[in-house]
């Protein structure tokens, strides 16, 4: 099957697709790593709304995808940054969002971003300010039985002064948890506005507080996700973590290594990347509890280049590459995003994806993908 695609100066040539499809399994439930996908939603591009007004969601579709993540066995990192959390996606529609997916997979593994992004930064004066804030997320999420993943606030970032101020927050953020929790470490090349997080610029001060607010919380923690796309700090932090609370690697440059692991350890999962790679990721990890760890490799590296493309610099606009992947596979009718996302990268983006995930065998069927893929060159006059 062939389809001409433009370089980067427009020139047309044509490209032949190798790519053989990911052979689909279940991760089991009981699989040698815990594994999350953090989910994107699908846009209602019918509605009237501007792109930077309300946001509107396809629920069809957006609960249709995330039948597809239950089916392969993976669970569900939802309301994060991948759902354009605070980039189109309010706390009034993520809580919709939250509501909606608890009832539909209930039994599923399950974890919800909470934060703070009703709260203006510009409005938080106080550290109470954002304390309110959190808590009122977290009562809303465990009133319909929600697990917690702690998200970053850009609010907190605003106000703190100190890492002590972080270890009080936290701590009484975990307190009124009543089931363990993840905490999430967002670096600032997915969030710039995170910049100083935990109270510093050093790595080593922030792991060192991060540290200190596990071991006064160890009850109330089940890991942490950190999300810095820099392997050697993640290992280094996971060799200090106390026995029992996990690492999940949110490396979407680095994951391969980082879930196989070491003599001394491994790394779980909750990734934006495994929202287009969930066949691959089910397979591969399938495979290493198997004691196949040829396999995992031979199944996540290829996926590592397109990774890196969809990551690029300015990594926050990565959803883009995210939602363009799930339209070539039909998981939705439109490439539209909340925000108008869709316009975030240029074409010769989408051509590179589209290369890497044909090779990878990420595009379960090659003919949908190549008529979309002509629909999108046609926008670009291509």
């Amino acid at each position: 099957m062939k389809i001409a695609l433009p370089d980067t100066n427009g020139r047309m040539s044509s490209y032949t697709l190798t790519g053989t499809p990911v052979k689909g399994v279940r991760l089991d439930a009981d699989a040698s790593r815990t594994v999350f996908s953090a989910a994107h939603v699908v846009a209602d591009p019918f509605t009237g709304n501007d792109p930077s007004g309300k946001a509107t969601i396809d629920w069809d579709a957006t609960m249709g995808f995330r039948r597809h993540l239950v089916d392969h066995g993976l669970g569900i990192a939802e309301a994060m940054d991948t759902a354009q959390r605070g980039m189109g996606l309010d706390w009034t529609g993520a809580l919709e969002l939250i509501t909606r997916t608890k009832s539909e997979f209930p039994d599923a593994l399950v974890f919800n971003g909470a934060g703070t992004d009703h709260l203006d930064p510009a409005d938080a004066k106080t550290l109470d300010d954002v304390r309110g804030a959190y808590l009122h997320q977290i009562e809303s999420i465990q009133k319909i039985g929600g697990r917690i993943i702690l998200m970053a606030s850009r609010a907190l970032a605003r106000v703190a002064d100190s890492p002590d101020e972080y270890v009080w927050m936290y701590g009484e953020l975990l307190d009124a948890c009543d089931q363990p929790v993840i905490l999430h470490w967002l670096g600032e090349m997915f969030d710039p506005e995170l910049a100083g997080y935990w109270g510093s610029d050093d790595f080593d001060s922030c792991m060192d507080t991060t540290l200190a607010i596990i071991s006064q919380n160890f009850s109330k923690v089940d890991g942490i996700k950190i999300s810095l796309l820099d392997k050697d700090k993640e290992i280094r932090m996971r060799r200090l973590l106390p026995a029992g609370v996990r690492m999940y690697t949110g490396d979407d440059f680095n994951y391969p290594e980082l879930i196989e692991g070491d003599e001394q350890g491994f790394s779980h999962a909750l990734l934006g990347i495994f929202d287009p790679l969930a066949p691959a990721a089910a397979y591969a990890i399938s495979e290493l509890g198997k004691g196949n760890a040829k396999a995992f490799r031979q199944t996540l590296d290829p996926t590592v280049p397109l990774a890196r493309q969809i990551f690029r610099a300015p990594t926050r606009f990565y959803k883009t590459g995210v939602v363009f992947m799930a339209w070539l596979n039909g998981f939705q009718d439109h490439f539209i995003m909340l925000n108008g996302a869709q316009a975030s990268r240029p074409l010769p983006d989408f051509v590179e994806i589209f290369k890497m995930a044909d090779c990878c065998g990420l595009l379960r069927d090659p003919d949908l993908a190549v008529s979309r893929m002509k629909r999108l060159l046609s926008i670009y006059g291509a």
